[in-house]
């Protein structure tokens, strides 16, 4: 291994990674109720041919149910007509009769009646008024069948769109940068990616069918309504402005209320995730009151900001029924004076005044669910900011393939920063020959896990280049570069399953046999045959049957089994004890024997047989060579491992 180092650039480097790939993530942009609601309605655009047919259905179903009214009061003019006419001789005709009112002085009743088609000295019409029950029998009937179609389809295209919009989420995650993950709670990403999906596919499902109904009641009620009287559908609809402008007064106020509540709800469930994944820490530490009293904090501004926006958004229907019952009262009142003047039936006001019922409720739906909707924009609008948040850059097409990795790494001239106001590493030269050991040593925030993070491409440069056996690591896809490098963190991650399994995620189709040697070699086999199912126990996703040690074994193992070209163990060795450290030191030289190994580590008595030790500090390296080296240099490396034995001689 050689290295080089250069003399620090006058310029600045480019901007942090960080800072740049957080621009658009979760609060970037201020809340829009109207482009959120736009875009939250365009994902149902790959069924438009389902919409149509939904629309087309809903059309139907209105349109029958529209037609009852009017033909029910065609069933009320029957009755009437035959009430009068019953009362009325036989020997005269409709217009003698009418006459013969008018010669007694009653010319108001007669002008009421005229719109009335009796027939003096003719009862009641039961055939005909048995009729018209059964027809209105028979559109309530098709209108329910065919609205029962259409909900089933609307539940299909609904769910559907949220399917898709979970594997977007799930697609987008894995392009993220691990920058955002760095800079966002994981309880705040699982609050965007779990509840705030289901709040957006229930406020569909309970919104979307209604609101489509709603607006075609409206058209084919107005459609009836100037059918039967134009002067009444002016009076009916000249509560509608008023109606909309307090209803979007309201909206606009409480929509931020909703951001700001599920805003609340993410900074709880992040709280709670930590607080349970921290659990023995806070009382080891003797936090519960504290935890306790931060849960209420989080607890109470949900609370505030969730009373705040129902409370705002459920004026607007107490306002919407007012408006209706204003409009009910003033419909009955001119059709009453309509039909003294004879110009309607009283039919005619019997299913104007049922149109008009019709007509204000599609305003009381749509704002009985003002809080439904706003609450699902609100979500939708922070999985939209999760969306859009920058991405990784994408990898290179077609990218470099390496199909046998030797493991010379090169870095030339690396620069790299979280902050564009904090250098961390500058102008970094190193040369690491393929089979070496090299033992990466230094305070902590010296850079030692950043320059692991830009091998892997967990991060990008700000300038100069990586290269892995003569190719820049930035022309390989990612997948391509880290399926050749096997990486142990100090963290350890288990997922739910059998500890076989967890074993073999670094080798799919491994076999009993692989896996069973790779723990031989952690060192994990003897515990794993004292559990009560051997290597088939299923643990946790987060492995609590187990101890840190055992956790970090099987890490151990499974990369053993992946079987890298490269091997990155980053304080791999932290959770166990002695003995089992020096035994993993061992297979770690058996298995590394051909490879390049990174290790980075605190505890210098593990890395003395390395081939190289790099010592940094503040992102550059200020001494390398070998143990005994260093030590008779007398330089930072030496004053390091004296710093650690004065403290174990101590302790």
């Amino acid at each position: 291994m050689t290295l080089q180092k250069t003399a620090p650039k006058s310029e600045a480097a480019p901007a942090a990674n960080l800072a740049r790939l957080m621009t658009g993530g979760p609060g970037a942009k201020p809340s829009s109720f109207t482009a959120s609601s736009r875009r939250l309605a365009a994902l149902l655009r790959p069924e438009r041919g389902l919409v149509c047919t939904v629309l087309a259905l809903g059309t139907a179903s209105v349109t029958l149910t529209v037609l009852g009214p009017k033909i029910i009061g065609r069933a009320t003019d029957i009755i009437v007509a035959g009430v009068i006419g019953r009362t009325m001789p036989a020997d005269v005709t409709k217009g003698q009769a009418l006459e013969q009112l008018r010669q007694q002085g009653r010319g108001g009743i007669a002008d009421m009646l005229r719109s009335v088609n009796f027939v003096p000295g003719r009862g009641i019409d039961f055939h005909a008024f048995t009729t018209v029950l059964l027809v209105v029998l028979a559109l309530y009937v098709a209108a329910g069948i065919v609205s029962i179609a259409q909900s089933r389809l609307a539940t299909t295209v609904i769910q559907r769109a949220v399917y898709r919009l979970r594997n977007d989420v799930e697609a987008k995650l894995s392009r993220l940068p691990l920058s955002y993950f760095d800079g966002t709670s994981r309880g705040e990403v699982l609050s965007r990616t779990t509840n705030d999906i289901d709040n957006v596919q229930l406020v569909l499902q309970q919104t979307l069918g209604q609101i489509v109904n709603s607006l075609l009641t409206l058209i084919g009620v107005l459609a009836m309504m100037l059918w039967i009287s134009p002067l009444l559908a002016l009076v009916a609809v000249v509560t509608v402005p008023v109606s909309l402008y307090l209803a979007s007064r309201v909206a606009k106020r409480s929509q931020g209320e909703f951001v700001q509540q599920w805003r609340s709800t993410g900074q709880l469930n992040g709280h709670i995730e930590e607080m349970y994944t921290g659990h023995a820490v806070v009382k080891v530490y003797g936090r519960e009151e504290q935890a306790a009293a931060t849960f209420h904090e989080h607890n109470e501004a949900l609370y505030r900001s969730g009373r705040r926006a129902q409370a705002m958004s459920g004026v607007i229907q107490p306002a919407m029924v007012f408006m209706g019952n204003l409009n009910y009262v003033l419909v009955a009142v001119i059709g009453g004076l309509r039909v003294t003047a004879g110009a309607l039936s009283i039919g005619e006001v019997q299913a104007f005044i049922q149109y008009s019922r019709l007509f204000s409720q599609p305003f009381t739906q749509i704002s009985s669910m003002a809080n439904l909707l706003q609450s699902g924009v609100a979500s939708a609008e922070r999985v939209f900011d999760l969306l859009d948040t920058g991405e990784q850059p994408p990898d290179p097409v077609p990218g470099a393939r390496l199909p046998q990795v030797r493991g010379r790494v090169v870095l030339e001239n690396v620069s790299f920063r979280y902050s564009a106001d904090k250098e961390l590493i500058t102008d970094l030269s190193l040369v690491v020959e393929p089979g070496q050991t090299v033992a990466i040593v230094g305070p902590t925030g010296a850079g030692k896990t950043t320059l692991v993070n830009l091998l892997m491409r967990f991060y990008e440069l700000d300038s100069g280049r990586i290269t892995l056996d003569g190719t820049d690591i930035a022309t390989m896809s990612r997948g391509e570069l880290r399926s050749h490098i096997g990486m142990v963190l100090q963290d350890t991650w288990l997922f739910g399953g059998t500890i076989a399994d967890n074993i073999a995620y670094g080798h799919e189709c491994a076999t009993r046999e692989q896996v069973t040697q790779a723990a031989l070699l952690a060192h994990a086999d003897r515990f794993i045959r004292t559990l009560p199912d051997g290597y088939d126990t299923v643990i946790g996703d987060s492995g609590t049957e187990l101890s840190a040690g055992e956790k970090q074994l099987i890490t151990i193992a499974r990369a053993f089994l992946s079987d890298p070209g490269i091997l990155i163990l980053d304080e791999a060795t932290s959770s166990v004890d002695t003995r089992t450290e020096m035994l993993i030191q061992q297979a770690m030289i058996r298995l590394s024997g051909d490879r390049t190994s990174f290790v980075i580590a605190h505890r210098l008595s593990t890395i003395r047989d390395a081939d190289v030790i790099l010592v940094m500090e503040s992102g550059a390296i200020v001494e390398h060579g070998r143990h005994e080296e260093l030590l008779h240099a007398g330089g930072a490396y030496s004053r390091l491992y004296e710093a650690q034995f004065a403290a174990s001689t101590t302790s």
